[in-house]
Order: structure tokens, then C-alpha cells, then sequence
């Protein structure tokens, strides 16, 4: 394919290096601003088959540019800090791909890991851990009831002593689920009812305390009750709020443990940016999602694709408005 790009200082020069190059058959096929300079680029070609061919490279690869202004638009639009959003969009660019939620997809699914969180069994334990007012206890019970609606056998466990009335909310709970909440106090008391479990359930659901990530002594604590009974811990982060902090919270359960990311209240939220920034900085998998109050539903594994449709969801369908004016008929 005779197709050849000609750069010079005006559009005069850089036209008579088409003829000289190609001949005065050649067919420009694009001409713009020269990058780093104040010159022009032309692109020509010698067959009228190698212009089509190459106007149609051209045409996707303006669509490939729309999909990516679409992908970062969004991105801005809910929250994501700034670096982040670029090396996302930059991803989106690179796919190739002209559908802006399909880009979005790829992006994530070349920045962040997607590991959703079992039905049926797993090897340890399960602790939910996050700030107070993250949804632990809400999350810890839609994934029992997921379960149970499987036909598993599920134990739930709860650790958090502190917050009022929290064991009393999640027994509420697991009493409709027909499960037994086994308390324990401190991480001598929760090792031992994890080997007490052994053997005994699909599924173990730890609900932990809410506690400030900020503060040594309440991860401290934290962490020796992850060791003592040797589970896995997965940081639930409500959706909203500000992401330089939701980065900051990531990376402090990061360092006691947690390795994936359950985000809730996305039924209540319309900025996903501080989930973003919070499984970037600490370089969480994202495992489900609750977008629900109900226990019984609104609970979901989140996925690349999944993931695109909340960033970019598709434009409201607008209702025709019925204008028909109703009199009454005028008495005879």
C-alpha cells in the first residue's frame, strides 16, 4: 500500500513533496497541524483503494477518541483524582475501541483486579473490616443470606463489641436467616471460635468493630484479631465522600491485611471516584457490591464491565409529555 506522510512548514511545501513522492495521481487522505511544530502533515495515497482504507483507519481512530474524551469526562465527573484518571483514560485510548463503556471496561480491567467474593465455600474465614458506618454488618449478612439462598451452610461470627447495639442488629439478622451469631471478645476469644467452626460450615462471616484507620491502637487491635484467628479480611468502603481520604483509608487496611474491596451504598451515591481511589492506593481487588438496604437482595460481584455501566451509565430516557388539553363538553 503506497500511503506516506509529509511533513513540512506550509501546506504548499509539504504538497509539492506529495508529487515529488508520489506523483500528481496521489489523493490526500488527511492534512493537520504538525506535532512540536508550527509546519502541516499531510498523509496522502497513490490508490483510491489505499485512501479508502486509510480514511476508515482515520474515522476509528476518531472514534477510538471519542470513546476516551467520553471515559475521562466520566471519570471526572465522579471525583477521580486527577492521576489516576489519566493513566485510566490512557488505557481506554490505548484499547482501541470505539464504544466508550467497552473502553471504560478495558481500562479498568488493565488497572484494578476483580476478585469476587465466593458462594459456596472457601478455606478461612471472612472478616469484614472498615471504618464505622461502612456497612459491615448490612455486608456480612447479605453475604450469609446469598449463601443460604444456595443451600450452604453459613456461620456468622461477631467481634464487635464496641459500637451499641451492633450485636443486637446483627442477630436481628441471622435470627431470619435461621443462624446461631456466635459472639466473641477479644482475639483469644475469636481464635477460639474459629477452631471451634472448623469443619462445620461452606462459609465463615466475621463482623468486626468499627475502627478508625487513622489511629495505631485501633489497628493494632485490628490486626491481632486477623492473626490470632488467621482470616482473611476485606475492607468494606462506603461508596461517596472524599477520595483523597477513601486513598488514605485504603492503604491503611492495606497494611493490616485486607487485599480486597466490598463497596456498599451505591443506591445512595452518585460519585464512584473515592471506591476508585481507595482500591488504587491500596492496591485492592474489587470483590461485590450492595446497592441495596434489603438483606435478601442488591448485592452483587462487581466486574470490569459491570464497573463501566455505573461510571457511564446510559443517558435517562426522557418520557413524551402528554399536551392534550381536556374540556368538557358544552351542555346541550
Amino acid at each position: 500500500m503506497r500511503l506516506k506522510s509529509f511533513t513540512a512548514p506550509t501546506m504548499a511545501e509539504a504538497m509539492e513533496l506529495v508529487r515529488q513522492e508520489l506523483g500528481d495521481e496521489a489523493i490526500i487522505v488527511s492534512t493537520q497541524r504538525a506535532a512540536g511544530t508550527k509546519g502541516v502533515r499531510i498523509t496522502a495515497a497513490l490508490e483510491p483503494a489505499d485512501a479508502d482504507l486509510a480514511i476508515a483507519e482515520l474515522l476509528e481512530e476518531s472514534a477510538d477518541s471519542s470513546a476516551a474524551e467520553a471515559v475521562k469526562k466520566a471519570l471526572a465527573d465522579h471525583g477521580t483524582p486527577q492521576r489516576l484518571a489519566e493513566r485510566l483514560v490512557n488505557a481506554a485510548r490505548t484499547a482501541e475501541i470505539a464504544d466508550p463503556v467497552l473502553a471504560c471496561a478495558a481500562a479498568l480491567e488493565a488497572g484494578f483486579t476483580f476478585a469476587h467474593l465466593p458462594e459456596h465455600s472457601a478455606p478461612r474465614p471472612f472478616m469484614l473490616v472498615g471504618p464505622n458506618g461502612s456497612g459491615k454488618s448490612i455486608a456480612v449478612a447479605k453475604l450469609a443470606a446469598r449463601s443460604v439462598l444456595k443451600q450452604r451452610q453459613v456461620g456468622v461470627i461477631t467481634c464487635d463489641n464496641i459500637r451499641a447495639g451492633a450485636v443486637e442488629q446483627l442477630a436481628a439478622f441471622t435470627s431470619i436467616l435461621e443462624i446461631d451469631l456466635i459472639r466473641a471478645r477479644g482475639p483469644e476469644s475469636l481464635a477460639r471460635v474459629v477452631e471451634g467452626t472448623s469443619g462445620l460450615f461452606d462459609l465463615v462471616l466475621i463482623d468486626s468493630p468499627g475502627l478508625n484507620p487513622f489511629k495505631q491502637s485501633d489497628m493494632d487491635y485490628l490486626q491481632a484479631l486477623i492473626e490470632a484467628a488467621d482470616v482473611e479480611p476485606i475492607l468494606v468502603m462506603a461508596a461517596g465522600g472524599d477520595a483523597g481520604e477513601a486513598a488514605e483509608i485504603g492503604e491503611a487496611f492495606a497494611a493490616i491485611g485486607a487485599t480486597r474491596l466490598f463497596a456498599t451504598r451505591l443506591d445512595t451515591t452518585r460519585r464512584l471516584g473515592a471506591v476508585l481511589a481507595s482500591a488504587e492506593a491500596g492496591q485492592l481487588a474489587f470483590s461485590d457490591v450492595s446497592a441495596s438496604p434489603h438483606v435478601a437482595s442488591g448485592i452483587a460481584p462487581i466486574s470490569a464491565i459491570s464497573l463501566a455501566r455505573l461510571l457511564l451509565p446510559p443517558p435517562a430516557v426522557v418520557e413524551p409529555r402528554d399536551e392534550t388539553f381536556w374540556t368538557e363538553a358544552p351542555t346541550p
